[in-house]
C-alpha cells in the first residue's frame, strides 16, 4: 500500500512538472534564450559644445514606463556626474528624457507627458546621492526612434549665465510649469487638464497646511505676435488661472499674477535656418506656478540684490 502512494506521489509530480514546463514554455513562450541586453555606449554629459563625459551605456526604459533599467555602467555615469556637480558647485545640470511617439498622451502624475517624469526619475536618484532637486532643471521630446536607444541627455550649465539664454525650467513641486495645452489656442479659456487638476489640488492642500505660504502664477507666450499683446495674454492666463484656484477650488492664501510675454523663452521659436519650430514655440507658450513662504521669499529678496 505504501509503495503503491509513493508511485503515485511521484507520478504527482512528474505531472506537475510537465504542467509547468508546458505553461511556461509551450504557451508563454520563455523557455528560449535569455535576451542579451545591449545597449549604445554613446551616452555623454556635455557643456556647450565641450564633451565631458563620453562612452557610457545609455539609459533603458520599457514602453509606457517612467523608471529606467539600470546597470552598472548606468550607475557609474551617476555617480561621476555627482562627482562633477560636487566638485563644481557653479554648474547645473539640464536632464532631457525623450519618449516614444507611441507612448504620447501618457501624463503621469503632476507631468504633462512620460519625458519629464523620466527626467523626473533621474533627477530622484542624484538627489539620492547627495544632491539638491533644484540643480537640475528637466526637458523632454519626442524620439523618432521607435525603439528609444538614446533617450536621455545630460547638458552642463551656469545658472548664473541663464539670464541672457534660455530660462531653465526646474518642474518640482514648488515651481511647476504647464503648457498652454491647458489653454484654447490664443485664448485665455483656463480648461486645466487632468495632470494640472491633480497639481491643483495638492497645491490647494499645501497652501491650506502652510499658512505663511503664497502662490505667484506666470505666463508665458510664443514669440508670434507684438510685445504688448504676448504680455497682455500671458497675464490673461495668469489671471484665469488664479481664478480657477480660487473659484473651483477655495484657496485662501494670497496669489499674484505676472506676464513675462515672450521675453523669456525656454527653446527657440525658429530653428537655425530661419524656418518655424512648432515645438519650441509649443514649450514656451506655458504657465508658471511658484510657491513661497514668507522665509523663502525673504531669502530671494535677498539673493537678488546680492546680483
Amino acid at each position: 500500500m505504501r509503495f503503491l502512494a509513493f508511485l503515485l506521489f511521484v507520478a504527482f509530480i512528474i505531472f506537475a512538472l510537465l504542467a509547468r514546463w508546458y505553461f511556461v514554455c509551450e504557451i508563454r513562450q520563455n523557455c528560449g534564450e535569455t535576451p542579451v541586453d545591449v545597449r549604445p555606449a554613446t551616452l555623454q554629459l556635455t557643456e556647450g559644445e565641450r564633451v565631458l563625459l563620453d562612452g557610457y551605456d545609455q539609459f533603458a526604459f520599457d514602453s509606457a514606463s517612467v523608471r529606467p533599467r539600470l546597470n552598472d555602467n548606468n550607475r557609474l555615469f551617476l555617480d561621476t556626474l555627482a562627482a562633477i556637480l560636487e566638485a563644481r558647485p557653479d554648474r547645473n545640470v539640464t536632464i532631457t528624457a525623450l519618449y516614444r511617439e507611441s507612448e504620447e498622451g501618457i501624463a503621469p502624475g503632476f507631468f504633462e507627458n512620460i519625458g519629464l517624469a523620466r527626467a523626473d526619475q533621474i533627477r530622484k536618484l542624484m538627489t539620492k546621492r547627495g544632491l539638491e532637486q533644484t540643480r537640475f532643471s528637466l526637458d523632454y521630446g519626442m524620439s523618432e526612434d521607435a525603439e528609444l536607444s538614446e533617450p536621455l541627455y545630460f547638458a552642463l550649465y551656469d545658472p548664473s549665465a541663464v539670464a541672457g539664454d534660455f530660462e531653465k525650467v526646474l518642474f518640482t513641486f514648488k515651481n511647476m510649469t504647464f503648457s498652454d495645452a491647458n489653454f484654447e489656442y490664443d485664448s485665455d479659456v483656463f480648461k486645466p487638464e487632468a495632470s494640472l487638476r491633480q497639481y491643483a489640488d495638492s497645491v490647494k492642500t499645501y497652501l491650506d497646511l502652510n499658512s505663511e505660504a503664497s502662490m505667484t502664477i506666470i505666463g508665458h507666450t510664443d514669440s508670434i505676435g507684438s510685445d504688448a499683446y504676448n504680455l497682455d495674454l500671458g497675464l490673461r492666463r495668469a489671471q484665469n488661472a488664479k481664478q480657477y484656484f480660487i473659484d473651483s477650488l477655495g484657496v485662501e492664501a494670497p496669489i499674484d499674477v505676472k506676464s513675462m510675454g515672450k521675453s523669456r523663452p525656454v527653446a527657440p521659436n525658429t530653428l537655425p535656418d530661419g524656418s518655424d519650430n512648432p515645438e519650441g514655440r509649443q514649450k514656451n507658450r506655458r504657465v508658471n506656478f511658484v510657491l513661497q513662504t514668507e522665509a523663502e521669499q525673504a531669502e530671494a529678496a535677498a539673493a537678488g540684490s546680492q546680483q
